[in-house]
């Protein structure tokens, strides 16, 4: 078998694609909105296979501490309930997509999207082996969901042309790609999915 075919083993794991994380927004990744595409892409290949899909969400509270008036190195972003925090209104999320928020206490920073939360065991529910990632961002949220994703173990597929990095220090997004396939990533393009 192929191993870029999609099987009943695959899960899409959509990462923190909200509207404070694009371009325009209170954290916005550069050159975000150019992932829309790809990510609906993959988003209609796992719909349409019937595949589940995931969504993970940074959901903060007013006072976290991961914002600079606590200490942390961030401007508040994606506070749980407004509109920062809502995923892109350009993004296909379809129906029975589940939804998988973090950082929701103030004290605790979570950039994985299994950090405090339940998605390693609704994955294993599932029959999920492989996660295939993307969103935002390279170097900060996905990385670190991908690093849990393996440490959990799950096989991880990365969807480069499908995630953007916010590059605090040139680079940052190149090194995060390659530390992920050190863990044992494997990288795909779109097209190479598609003809799988």
């Amino acid at each position: 078998m192929d191993a870029l075919q999609l099987t009943r083993e695959d899960a899409l794991l959509v990462i923190d694609m909200q509207v404070d994380f694009l371009p325009g927004g209170k954290l916005g990744v550069p050159d975000g909105d150019a992932v829309l595409g790809p990510v609906n892409s993959l988003l209609e290949m796992f719909g349409s296979r019937g595949l589940p899909i995931y969504a993970s969400r940074d959901w903060h509270p007013e006072d976290h501490c991961s914002f600079a008036a606590r200490g942390g190195p961030w401007p508040p972003h994606c506070v749980a309930g407004t509109p920062g925090a809502a995923f892109s209104g350009e993004l296909d999320l379809p129906d029975g997509t589940v939804v998988v928020s973090k950082a929701e206490t103030a004290d605790v920073d979570a950039y994985s999207a299994f950090n405090g939360t339940d998605l390693a065991a609704r994955l294993r529910e599932r029959g999920v082996r492989r996660v295939v990632a993307c969103g935002l961002a390279t170097d900060y949220c996905v990385l670190n969901t991908v690093i849990d994703a393996r440490a959990n173990g799950f096989d991880v597929l990365i969807v480069p042309e499908a995630m953007r990095a916010v590059d605090v220090a040139p680079g940052d997004g190149e090194r995060a790609i390659a530390r992920m396939q050190e863990l044992g990533a494997q990288a795909a393009n779109l097209g190479e999915l598609a003809a799988a």
